[in-house]
């Protein structure tokens, strides 16, 4: 079992198995999927892990091989054990959990999510975006269905940090914003597990009209990719029928942290002015004072 002091156990032993000569890029997807969703993978056919990694199932069977295993079944299984011994105790109980209780499930599927995302997520990858999102003349943010919790979340916390930004989930109000559209602008684009065909349309229009394009997401769908100058990828499981939110909130903080930090007078000045207007407005409830 990986301890504490050997967190990244699991994925010290994949990109070992990577030969000196390195994979090429479709092959570095699939290994990319590995890392980040290695529960999903591991109960993965090779045609779903294909999907996940925006490549054919020839290629998923090829990369297999390359890693020094018969086949997709075979590096499945031991991708497997080797994920299960690389969480703890409660991680493991979590990620085995498919009947019963689900509530509790549920809350142990996401600490489980969380804890691979902690160990995977590049952090440089969150300063390419906050720093885009400064350097940016505005930043529109797409969400649809329950994603809309992460975009809006994510708009506000930029807003409040000094940036322009505008979070969209209605399709007739997204093709206005993209049609305003500039070089140097920011699309976000977020959807997990189905993608909505309107979000990958907005990033493929976006990064036609020189907009930089960044996506949160679980899978590399090919054309979300393609229009896309950097994707996180986001553990999104859930228990039931609904993909965890939990997740992609969390990457959504962590860029609004980020991006407080690119220009910290800016932030603080924006928050003062929000602060004065939030007392204004009387929006917030305040105890009667005791004396």
């Amino acid at each position: 079992m990986t301890t504490d002091a050997e967190p990244d156990g699991f994925e010290s032993w994949l990109r070992g198995r990577v030969p000196e000569r390195g994979l090429r890029s479709k092959g570095a997807s699939v290994l990319q999927v590995l890392l980040t969703q290695p529960r999903r993978v591991s109960y993965s056919s090779a045609a779903e892990a294909a999907e996940l990694a925006g490549v054919n199932v020839a290629t998923v069977s090829r990369t297999a091989q390359t890693l020094g295993f018969s086949g997709w079944s075979d590096l499945q299984q031991e991708l497997r054990a080797r994920y299960l011994s690389s969480l703890s105790a409660p991680e493991v109980a979590a990620a085995q959990q498919t009947e019963g209780e689900l509530g509790g499930a549920s809350l142990r599927r996401d600490l489980d999510s969380l804890a691979v995302l902690n160990r995977r997520l590049d952090e440089q990858l969150l300063r390419t975006i906050a720093e885009a999102i400064a350097q940016s003349r505005r930043t529109v943010v797409v969400a649809n269905g329950s994603y809309f919790s992460v975009g809006s979340a994510l708009g506000h916390n930029v807003q409040l940090a000094g940036y322009e930004a505008t979070v969209v989930h209605d399709d007739a109000e997204l093709a206005n914003a993209i049609s305003r559209i500039e070089p140097g602008d920011v699309l976000i684009a977020i959807s997990f597990w189905r993608l909505y065909q309107s979000t990958v349309t907005a990033a493929e229009e976006a990064h036609d009209r020189g907009a930089r394009v960044f996506a949160l997401t679980d899978a590399a769908s090919p054309a979300l990719a393609a229009a896309s100058e950097r994707i996180v990828l986001i553990p999104a499981e859930g228990v039931a029928f609904f993909p965890s939110l939990a997740p992609g909130l969390a990457v959504a903080q962590a860029i609004a942290a980020q991006l407080s930090t690119v220009d910290p007078e800016r932030t603080r000045r924006s928050i003062e002015a929000a602060e004065a207007q939030w007392s204004r407005f009387r929006l917030l409830h305040r105890q009667p004072r005791r004396d």
